[in-house]
């Protein structure tokens, strides 16, 4: 799935992280990929995050899921909206709409979220810290778009929403099937459906923080040292002042500190893993019973087909010839002889194997047996 007629780089250039866009229907031939009663449905589920935001009047109401079958008919009328987070590990017609995006860093990807919303329904005017092309897929909604926010930008006082008390739009669309707006980080946005069945899919993407980095880091480091890493100072002089902390113990200490997170290669390292850790880390998708060499070279014969498990995140570092692929948190040091398949996996989503690729049967082994890879199941017709 394509857009025919967009120009990334112009896009990057003009609109990525700096302004809002419409782009109006670019796709092929637009099917709305998942119905709203399949999105009800996984709503209903154990282990899938969902959300539902009802309006009355000026008021607004927040309830997380999963949700008993029977929790939206008695909604009625009332402007209501359901949201369900991950729809792409669940559906592979939603997972497919991130390939358009992929001009972007996979490890910058998210998730695709969907919403389906009655008539006036939406989550009030708001803005996010992260970049979405927000994809109508059912019905109509209007989208208004203000000025850029900030972290001290006021709110309405509200337990679980954060809804902004004075939004005044720079610019309002109303979104047909197929429609995208492009809405950066910041920026205040509010969408309302026009009409019953309003189905939106929000592709979002991530970007670390600097203080989650930092503290996320140092603790790898300090992981990874020895109990008695202490602080040593065999060249002390007599002290000048008791009470004085002298600069040359600054200095010391200071090293102690900054010498382990200045470590690039080690910091790379432990970025691929930080970065593909699953979104929902409790989710378990190893295969009833392990693969073992055998069957990975019956796999490899028979050219048996591997698909990327939807909920997977893949990365790769290059290193020479070599590369390091991290998947779901792992990583995997690929040698030159596997490298080329290696970066296929990170690349698509399916992959006819071949006996060529035999020296890699070790790491299709090891990803079939995490989850990250799935066997396609044949036809049944």
């Amino acid at each position: 799935m394509q857009l025919p007629h967009f120009d990334a780089d112009r896009f990057l250039r003009d609109h990525w992280q700096k302004q809002p866009l419409l782009i109006r229907n670019p796709w092929r031939a637009w099917r709305n990929p998942i119905e709203p009663d399949e999105l009800a449905g996984l709503a209903c589920e154990e282990g899938i995050e969902s959300r539902l935001v009802i309006q009355s009047g000026d008021s607004w109401a927040l309830e997380h899921g999963p949700f008993a079958e029977d929790r939206f008919a008695p909604l009625g009328a009332s402007p209501w909206t359901l949201l369900v987070q991950a729809v792409d590990h669940h559906a592979p017609d939603v997972a497919a709409l991130l390939a358009p995006f992929r001009f972007i860093p996979d490890w910058r990807i998210d998730d695709v979220m969907v919403s389906y919303a009655t008539d006036g329904g939406g989550v009030g005017p708001h803005f996010d810290q992260y970049d979405v092309f927000l994809i109508q897929g059912l019905g109509q909604r209007r989208w208004r778009v203000g000025p850029r926010c900030a972290s001290d930008t006021p709110l309405r006082p509200h337990a679980d929403l954060r809804l902004l008390p004075d939004f005044q739009a720079t610019g309002e669309w109303v979104l047909d099937p197929g429609d995208i707006l492009y809405v950066p980080p910041g920026f205040a946005h509010d969408g309302v459906a026009v009409g019953d069945d309003c189905m939106t899919y929000s592709v979002g993407f991530r970007a670390p923080a600097r203080p989650d980095l930092l503290v996320e880091w140092a603790d790898h480091c300090a992981a990874q040292m020895a109990d008695d890493a202490l602080y040593a100072d065999p060249d002390l002089r007599p002290a000048a002042h008791p009470g004085e902390i002298a600069p040359a113990a600054i200095d010391r200490l200071h090293a102690m500190t900054i010498d382990a997170l200045q470590d690039r290669d080690a910091f790379a390292a432990w970025f691929g893993q930080h970065v593909t850790t699953p979104k929902y880390p409790d989710a378990d998708w190893r295969p009833d019973a392990p693969f073992t060499a055998a069957d990975v070279g019956a796999l490899l014969a028979e050219g048996a087909t591997l698909l990327r498990n939807p909920a997977s995140r893949i990365a790769f570092l290059r290193r020479g010839e070599d590369l390091l692929l991290f998947a779901d948190g792992a990583a995997f040091p690929c040698a030159a002889d596997v490298a080329a398949l290696a970066e296929r996996l990170s690349a698509q989503d399916q992959l006819v194997l071949a006996p060529a690729m035999a020296p890699g049967a070790d790491l299709l082994a090891a990803l079939l047996n995490q989850g990250s890879l799935l066997v396609e199941e044949p036809d049944e017709d």
